[in-house]
């Protein structure tokens, strides 16, 4: 645990295209911790160092514009001149948060949903949405344990949060894909399967509610830790009651829904 006197410290990692990394570390900041912005060559050049932090954030953006696919080329990066470094981080207990595009680069680097028995490093992709087009929408967002009580409550950064949260989503490559049914299954079985896509009375639905055609509405998920998180909807754009667009109808709660998930994070570190 975190020293009572000193803060909580997180990085907020950019890279050429990532534009959502100041309301990110906003969001941290609101809750409580130190962040900071750092551009994923600081870490390579090793001008910072990524063990000095507790926390990894990874906002979205578009991220070298997506132009291989989304989030490949900073997953790389990762995989390929971070990997000790991470490793290290992960096996330390420390949390990491992909958002969006953080979200394609945890999966496609194999931290998410983590490496399996065969040794393999991607169990899963997030490609095209089924619309072939960029879907910017709010969204609802349902709690695995709440359609099963007897599902684990393996996440740390979702534990208390209400059983449907809406914020927004805004993704043109945000199709869940796990790599076969196994692996599928496994992620169901261990607890991984976080978040799934609803409509506004809590129920399974396809579009415009599951926005991107994700299998199984699958909408966020977890390590088996529970400490590596990753969604592809935004929850640093829903801190406050004023930016739900329902809130003049009286539909907004005293605080943004996405505020618990970033408290929950520096709270479990």
């Amino acid at each position: 645990m975190v020293a009572i006197k000193e803060k909580v410290k997180v990085i907020v990692l950019r890279a050429a295209g990532t534009n959502c990394d100041t309301e990110t570390a906003f969001a941290f900041e609101y809750a409580g911790a130190r962040a900071e912005l750092v551009h994923i060559n600081q870490l390579v050049n090793k001008e910072k160092r990524l063990k000095n932090y507790h926390i990894l954030a990874i906002p979205g953006g578009f991220t070298y514009g997506d132009d291989v696919a989304s989030g490949k080329i900073l997953a790389n990066e990762l995989k390929y001149k971070l990997s000790a470094d991470l490793e290290k981080f992960v096996k330390d207990g420390k949390l990491i948060i992909g958002i969006c595009n953080g979200f394609q680069v945890l999966v496609k680097a194999g931290l998410l949903p983590g490496k399996s028995e065969r040794g393999e490093q991607m169990e899963a992709t997030l490609t095209t949405n089924d619309s072939a087009r960029y879907e910017d929408r709010w969204v609802y967002l349902r709690l695995v344990k709440s359609f099963d009580m007897h599902a684990q409550e393996k996440c740390v950064w979702t534990r208390g949060i209400g059983e449907t949260i809406y914020i927004p989503a805004a993704h043109g490559e945000g199709k869940f894909v796990p790599k076969d049914k196994e692996v599928l299954e496994r992620l169901w079985m261990n607890g991984q399967v976080v978040f799934r896509y609803v409509d506004p009375h809590g129920k399974l639905a396809g579009f415009p509610w599951n926005p991107n055609g994700s299998v199984d509405n699958i909408a966020g998920i977890c390590d088996v830790t529970g400490r590596v998180f990753g969604l592809m909807p935004h929850p640093e754009r829903h801190m406050f009651p004023t930016q739900h667009p329902g809130r003049t109808r009286g539909e907004a709660r005293k605080e943004g829904d996405g505020a618990r998930i970033f408290k929950n994070g520096v709270e479990n570190v």
